[in-house]
């Protein structure tokens, strides 16, 4: 990419746009183009082909989606299936109409089979049932990277997508009731330190295994990606090393210098017992994972700090 190309960041205000803005900055592009929620609502059809007509970005990034943990998504699957779509149909469609060079659709690993093997490879994709509590947003995240994947056949264009696994770091939404584990954890052993409770509720059995990519590392293999890769097979994105519920909790309890008796809510669900990504194809590209979980997970709770202390002036 010419470091003085048009590149639009949707979702730029979230955890992981807002990374790769910054990475773009940090690496000298300079015509990075941002727009909030309220700028551009990516809902709306005309509003997204006005925008591509007006501004005519070269590359696309798109980070933008509704996203959530597991009781959100059940919560939710309405909102989850409806949005999803049209914020991708939106940006992915029109960026092929007004001619942008390259696109990257970023989405999760949260959307292989429940009873996928392990570790997962992207050929194992859609080959048994998603699992039930985030089914609205897989099935539309499976058509975003299908509609990427269609265009780049039939229209010869290089639309491609990516898979990481779960992100967290700083610039995270700290609510126990919308996001992802990390952060929800953080943000509740917070306020069960503060309040000095003696036990601590994790709502799930603590078995399942997930993986943690730290932002900045899925920034860096974005912008690896949008220089170097032209093939049309979506890539998996995950660190090397997966833990469990409980590990996790355990470690966070450390960095937070917390620890009381933790009650593992059994009557829970846990979600895909497992989510461990095959990189091979990754890793045959060049690129490597950076930053070990432990490293940054102390980084994170001190964000989450600072941003209670500015909330509060």
């Amino acid at each position: 990419m010419d470091k003085n190309a048009k590149i639009y960041v949707a979702g730029s205000t979230g955890l992981v746009g807002g990374a790769i803005v910054q990475r773009l900055q940090k690496e000298w592009y300079t015509h990075v183009i941002t727009q909030t929620r309220e700028e551009l609502n990516l809902l709306d059809k005309k509003a997204v082909n006005d925008f591509y007509q007006k501004i005519k970005p070269e590359y696309v990034i798109i980070s933008a989606a509704r996203v959530g943990w597991i009781k959100a998504n059940m919560t939710y699957p309405a909102e989850f299936l409806y949005e999803n779509l049209e914020i991708q149909n939106n940006l992915i469609w029109w960026a092929h109409i007004f001619g942008v060079n390259k696109l990257l659709f970023l989405w999760s690993s949260c959307i292989y089979p429940r009873e996928c093997p392990q570790p997962m490879k992207e050929e194992y994709l859609m080959t048994g049932k998603l699992e039930p509590t985030n089914e609205g947003y897989a099935i539309a995240k499976i058509a975003g990277m299908r509609l990427c994947e269609y265009i780049s056949q039939q229209f010869g264009k290089h639309f491609i997508s990516c898979m990481p696994t779960n992100v967290y770091g700083p610039g995270d939404h700290f609510d126990a009731e919308r996001w992802h584990v990390i952060p929800a954890m953080i943000q509740r052993m917070h306020v069960a330190k503060s309040a000095g409770d003696t036990t601590f509720w994790v709502w799930w059995t603590g078995n399942a295994r997930r993986e943690f990519l730290y932002v900045d590392d899925l920034s860096e293999v974005v912008l690896y990606l949008m220089e170097n890769y032209t093939g049309t097979d979506f890539l998996n994105v995950w660190t090397w090393e997966d833990i469990s519920i409980k590990e996790l909790t355990y470690m966070l309890m450390d960095v937070m210098d917390y620890h009381p008796e933790i009650i593992f809510d059994t009557s829970k669900p846990d979600g895909m017992p497992q989510k461990l990504l095959d990189v091979t194809k990754l890793s045959a590209t060049g690129w490597k994972y950076r930053t070990p979980l432990i490293e940054w997970l102390n980084n994170t709770y001190e964000h989450y700090k600072n941003t209670l202390m500015s909330d509060k002036k």
